[in-house]
């Protein structure tokens, strides 16, 4: 499996604010060996960084994307996932029952669901309020999506073991077509290997290890 290396900060001193640029995240390993295997263009660069203390951990995406495109029809889960985002899935086994979903838009809307295998998605179900924040900016030629998470909504959710954490990473870019319509192009940090996207499947998945 893909493994990123999660490094260690001194707890409570990196806050986040949506620009990406706390020093803080030099600290961080940058991932940028994102695909997208069912298209033949190779995705935009993308730079993802996460760090952790032992209250939280901490995930920056920095997506270069001059021509962002946000569904606005309203707030609803429909419009969010019609919309260019940034996307993180964690499983708490190999049987994918259950795993957590949490898809954010270059304005902060979150997308959170609980699914199971089959693709069954539990839309009412939310990652818990106080244990989750999201803050992101728009820049001329880029996004930043900054996320902060609870170590402890984690172990709550049985998603860290020995210090690994077994995850997706993901990003949907919607590109206007001849038709005036926006269909997406799925972009994944680990390939899953099959015929057409699929992102909801154990092939998807790489582990996060903090240290």
């Amino acid at each position: 499996m893909k493994n990123y290396t999660v490094n260690h900060i001194e707890e409570n001193i990196l806050q986040i604010n949506g620009l990406g640029d706390n020093p803080l995240w030099n600290n961080a390993a940058v991932l940028t060996d994102f695909v997208s295997p069912w298209d033949d263009v190779n995705p935009d660069k993308i730079e993802f960084r996460a760090l952790w203390d032992s209250e939280n951990i901490f995930f920056c995406y920095k997506v270069y994307d001059a021509n962002v495109h946000i569904d606005k029809q309203d707030d609803s889960i429909d419009s969010i996932g019609e919309s260019d985002r940034v996307e993180i899935f964690f499983r708490t086994n190999e049987n994918l029952n259950p795993y957590y979903c949490i898809e954010i838009d270059p304005t902060s809307r979150i997308m959170d669901f609980k699914a199971s295998p089959a693709k069954k998605f539990d839309f009412d179900w939310n990652w818990p309020e106080n244990d989750i924040t999201v803050k992101s900016n728009i820049k001329e030629d880029h996004f930043i999506v900054e996320i902060a998470i609870s170590i402890q909504s984690l172990k709550n959710f049985h998603l860290i073991k020995d210090n690994i954490i077994e995850a997706g990473l993901f990003r949907a870019k919607y590109k206007k077509q001849p038709n005036n319509l926006f269909e997406p192009t799925w972009i994944t940090w680990v390939n899953p290997n099959t015929e057409t996207p699929n992102f909801h499947i154990v092939s998807s998945f790489g582990t996060l290890t903090l240290v």
